[in-house]
């Protein structure tokens, strides 16, 4: 009799209203739990242009590396770097990708602006990179090598860019003297190159590829024979961030790394299985190219790619290089202080 009450109770006790309310009060908990862990991500806002070099802030968004790091991250399109790192100096935003150029080290010259803090693309041998185009025209006429650039037409984008500086480098390597064309962007360059206005020019890989495609020009180079190490572009963030929250800076860091490793298992290394690079290159295309089919913008994606530094490593050696070229050329003040910059 005592023993069927107290399987009676029990029954009771595990289907009845008492089980249903802790039930409910463990769901509670696990619900509160995973809101307060929503409202402790940071929300970050980070710059991007449509290109597959920014590649790995895409591939960290889509599979979720900001959010395991613990930030909130929003991707916000820019048309043109400078313009990113106003934006970055007035604390619109936190994060982006640039190329160290006189627009990014005048904005740092003033002390309190940004702050470089880790590497992106770079030349490496053996890795695609950029390469060196002769219009077809300047081709025909005897520009077959960098050797006999000497005299001859080098389009930029625009003076203090990175494009300035490598053809400054590529030009003092084998003793020429360029005259430099500006021409604020590349599909301009690119055009100029076509119609033969221009002599030569450099390209990231995809857009070479395209051009020597076309007809439009004839590769001549590469631009790592000259520059090995060349850190092309960089991580950067306002100074007021990297001084007060250090901690999410360098979660970003690993965030983006993350999807560094990615990109170049996937498209450098090659050393992904076929659906998972396809997964990388998925996510890649909803940010660049959005107007070509998947087929167009894997072809696309495949033929730009260029090395993205391992763990998002800055080669401090080659940005110091840099910055003392702009110096030299007096397209940044001379005050401006190297060490305070990086904040690697």
């Amino acid at each position: 009799m005592l023993k069927s009450r107290l399987r009676a109770w029990l029954r009771g006790f595990f289907t009845g209203g008492f089980m249903k309310a802790m039930l409910r009060a463990a769901l509670a908990a696990v619900l509160a739990v995973a809101a307060l862990a929503a409202q402790a991500a940071d929300k970050v806002k980070v710059g991007y242009i449509a290109l597959p070099s920014h590649a790995p802030s895409f591939i960290a968004k889509e599979k979720g590396y900001y959010a395991a790091e613990g930030l909130d991250a929003e991707l916000v399109p820019f048309q043109a770097a400078q313009a990113m790192a106003v934006a970055i100096a007035s604390g619109d935003i936190d994060f982006g990708v640039t190329a160290v150029s006189g627009g990014l080290l005048n904005l740092a010259a003033r002390g309190d602006a940004v702050r470089i803090f880790g590497g992106a693309l770079e030349e490496a041998d053996g890795v695609p990179g950029h390469k060196i185009l002769a219009s077809k025209a300047a081709f025909d006429g005897g520009l077959q090598s960098p050797m006999e650039l000497d005299g001859k037409r080098f389009a930029i984008t625009t003076q203090g860019s990175s494009f300035e500086y490598m053809g400054a480098q590529i030009a003092a390597k084998v003793e020429a003297k360029v005259k430099t064309v500006a021409l604020n962007n590349m599909p301009a360059i690119a055009a100029a190159l076509q119609a033969g206005k221009v002599d030569v020019a450099v390209a990231q890989p995809g857009i070479a590829a395209d051009l020597v495609a076309k007809g439009a020009a004839v590769e001549i180079g590469k631009v790592v024979d000259f520059l090995p190490g060349y850190q092309v572009t960089v991580l950067f963030t306002g100074t007021k961030l990297a001084q007060e929250k250090p901690g999410q800076m360098a979660a970003f860091k690993r965030a983006f790394a993350k999807g560094a490793a990615d990109y170049n298992a996937a498209l450098v290394d090659k050393s992904l299985d076929a659906a998972a690079t396809e997964a990388v290159i998925a996510a890649i295309h909803k940010y660049v190219y959005v107007d070509r089919s998947a087929e167009e913008a894997s072809r696309l994606i495949r033929e730009g790619a260029m090395l993205v530094s391992p763990e998002a490593r800055l080669n401090r050696d080659d940005v110091r290089k840099q910055i003392g070229w702009f110096k030299a050329q007096k397209l940044v003040p001379d005050t401006l202080d190297i060490n305070a910059l990086l904040a690697d």
